[in-house]
């Protein structure tokens, strides 16, 4: 016989609620009672079945992913595993919905917020302007690949499309999605358009399925999904990268209008035309003001203006010669005049001589020569030689 202890059942009882797949993702239904929120954000309840009950916690980090906690009194249906904590059997919730939407609404409503917390949502990339090849996913026979190839060949008949066929409602079709996704990530693709028709919501199901999800979020390229109608939202349309209403908005959002590109090209052509132009009258301008500049710079306007400048500085030079030797001229004069006047000569002329000796000095004195001294005697008109005969 084997003895186990508390510890040793609690751990046992802990593994096999862990490793059973029903206790360990399972929904119950019951009424709500005995709710209160602790400091730190966890909830706490009993969900109630006449004499049966069951302790539910949420932790802080679900509880604000919940549309809205319950109250008491309320009957829900609540998601999450069954755990044995404290030797106490509990249900983990992870999200929590009015019993009045149905199980499957329930559900869906607890994926999204899961899938939402995982950060699958939050991704946007740009769809490219001018997307050369598209791969499609839908029913090769349905209306949808049918209006998706009518706009592409109206608006962008450049572009190449490639289709990846699949089901799109029933019980294969999740399967078939994320297989055609795959198939067409294999491809070099520039966008993605996932599509289908209208339908019911059991119809667009398919389109929620966790799986056919996180395909769409693997995509190496921007998705658009188009499925159903304007007022039909799925799972996929929340991953895509762009959400359009129907197919034939998806690839409208997945082209561009090849018409209106037709009419920018022209009036680009036109703004170019008329910006050549005026360059071109620019430039025409600039060149004939270069050309003025290089006829004032020619060697032979130069020459002939170095003659000028050249000529220019020779009356210049000889006017300042003569004004020069005018001026020498009249200073000339004056000396001229004034040395006549000061000049012995002038002297002489009225009557006066002067005595020296042949090559001596001037004879101022009768004391100074002697008896037989010879002497020159300067007169106004000549010379004479003289000897002295006798002392005065």
């Amino acid at each position: 016989m084997q003895v186990l202890t508390v510890q040793q059942i609690t751990a046992y009882l802990n593994a096999v609620f862990e490793s059973d797949p029903v206790l360990a993702d399972i929904w119950l239904e019951g009424e709500v009672s005995g709710w209160s929120q602790s400091q730190a954000g966890h909830c706490y309840w009993t969900l109630r079945e006449g004499e049966a009950q069951l302790r539910a916690v949420c932790f802080r980090r679900d509880v604000a992913r919940q549309p809205q906690m319950p109250h008491n009194g309320d009957l829900v249906l609540a998601h999450g595993a069954i755990r044995l904590y404290n030797s106490r059997i509990d249900l983990i919730v992870d999200a929590v919905r009015p019993a009045g939407i149905g199980l499957l609404q329930a559900q869906l409503d607890a994926l999204r917020v899961r899938l939402e917390g995982e950060g699958l949502f939050a991704r946007k990339r740009p769809l490219p302007e001018f997307p050369r090849r598209i791969g499609v996913v839908t029913s090769p026979t349905g209306a949808a690949l049918r209006d998706i190839l009518t706009v592409i060949a109206r608006r962008w008949p450049l572009c190449e499309v490639l289709l990846s066929p699949s089901a799109v409602q029933g019980e294969d079709a999740p399967g078939q999605l994320v297989e055609a996704l795959y198939n067409l990530y294999e491809l070099e693709l520039d966008l993605i358009i996932v599509a289908r028709g209208g339908g019911s919501v059991e119809d667009l199901w398919a389109f929620n399925d966790e799986a056919v999800v996180r395909a769409v979020y693997a995509s190496p390229v921007p998705t658009i999904t188009g499925v159903g109608h304007e007022t039909d939202t799925t799972l996929v349309d929340y991953v895509a990268d762009l959400r359009a209403a129907t197919p034939s908005v998806a690839a409208e959002k997945a082209t561009p209008d090849i018409e209106i590109l037709r009419d920018a090209v022209a009036e680009l052509g036109d703004r170019l035309l008329d910006a050549m132009a005026g360059r071109i009258a620019l430039a025409g301008q600039t060149l004939h003001e270069q050309l003025r500049h290089v006829a004032r710079r020619s060697p032979d306007l130069r020459l002939a203006n170095d003659r000028q400048t050249v000529d220019q500085l020779q009356a210049r030079l000889e006017r300042a010669v003569r004004r020069q030797l005018d001026g020498k001229r009249a200073l000339f004069a004056i000396a001229r005049a004034q040395l006549a006047a000061l000049s012995p000569r002038s002297t002489l002329g009225r009557g006066y001589a002067i005595v020296r000796r042949p090559h001596g000095p001037v004879v101022t004195s009768s004391h100074a020569v002697d008896p037989g001294d010879a002497l020159l005697i300067d007169l106004h008109d000549g010379a004479l030689n003289a000897t002295v005969d006798d002392e005065g």
